[in-house]
């Protein structure tokens, strides 16, 4: 994390900026979309953004360490030690905690949305399907909607966060159920399916089908159709809450329309590959991100200074920023 966004966020302890820098590398390192957008918001802003993300990654690492010798116990320990510390507000050493802990303090994140969070992060310890939508929403509410409500004190509002709260939700929601769409394959490596069962069955879909594409590396006609039907739920709930955008503050509305974009585009390239979601990953390539980070930046400049008709960098000058800022991709 660079000095002036810890200097920008007032954080001036020593142990508090390398507990912020280690989030923003978790950042970097995993989350590529996510990572960029964060760049477009004001450097005093992008430290707490870094530390909810660095929580969220690393009670989601360890419901995914499925490396020879770890139990189920063994990480069920792991998350319970994990929600007693945060509960505690006791970081005992480690960064992450540290900075998230800070964070929540600094902008009264209610703590039930953090609770909400890990009670879904349980859920994966021994659910592996959902029965139907519903279901579904219950595991997606702690698992992204509160991650959108956590946020929204960082964004800032222009009408108070109740009135944002219902279309910061929906975002977190649809950039789960993206993630959903685009990893059924790595899901079902874990042994896990998160798409309503009732909703694939509809199209004649079961685990057993799913496996079977798995197996050969290809789509079924069937599997083809209940997924066109998931990418058309799902673009339902980004057109919902894209209508949120106007009730954040002018200075965030550029990062959290990008990744709204960058993110509802990788529905498009879904579809575009005729739903083969097996043997391969569905991205949005780097030049149509950074094209679409340039045109944030401007907006991201032009927004924090408050004056539209200054000249803002060139599109060349905003390109070479965001291209440079483009952590590596360590997937």
């Amino acid at each position: 994390m660079t000095r002036a966004e810890l200097d920008a966020a007032g954080i001036t302890d020593p142990h508090l900026r390398r507990s912020y820098r280690t989030c923003r590398e978790l950042n970097a390192a995993h989350g590529k979309t996510f990572f960029l957008a964060t760049r477009l918001l004001a450097p005093d802003q992008r430290p707490a953004v870094h530390a909810l993300y660095g929580f969220a990654r690393r009670a989601d690492d360890i419901l995914d360490e499925f490396e020879p010798g770890r139990t189920a116990a063994e990480r069920s320990a792991r998350l319970h030690t994990l929600a007693g510390q945060f509960a505690a507000a006791d970081a005992a050493g480690d960064p992450v905690l540290a900075a998230v802990l800070h964070t929540a303090s600094s902008y009264r994140i209610p703590g039930h949305l953090f609770d909400a969070f890990l009670d879904s992060m349980r859920m994966d310890l021994t659910i592996t399907d959902y029965p139907d939508r519903a279901a579904l929403d219950r595991y997606v509410y702690g698992s992204a909607e509160v991650i959108g409500l956590q946020l929204l004190p960082v964004l800032g509002t222009t009408d108070g966060v109740t009135a944002a709260a219902p279309y910061a939700a929906a975002l977190g929601k649809a950039f789960q159920l993206t993630n959903f769409l685009r990893d059924v394959d790595e899901d079902l490596a874990r042994d896990r399916v998160y798409l309503p069962a009732d909703e694939l069955a509809a199209h004649g879909v079961d685990r057993d089908l799913l496996r079977w594409c798995r197996s050969r590396g290809r789509v079924d006609a069937k599997v083809r159709r209940a997924l066109a039907e998931q990418v058309e739920i799902t673009r339902g709930i980004y057109a919902y809450a894209r209508r949120g955008s106007e009730l954040l503050a002018p200075r965030s509305r550029p990062c959290v329309d990008t990744a709204a974009m960058l993110y509802g585009e990788i529905l498009d390239r879904i579809r575009d590959s005729d739903f083969e979601v097996f043997g391969r990953r569905a991205t949005v390539g780097n030049a149509r991100r950074i094209r679409v980070g340039t045109t944030g930046l401007v907006r991201a400049w032009r927004a924090r200074r408050g004056d539209p008709a200054r000249t803002p960098p060139s599109q060349a000058q905003a390109a070479t920023a965001f291209e440079n800022s483009e952590p590596r991709d360590h997937r």
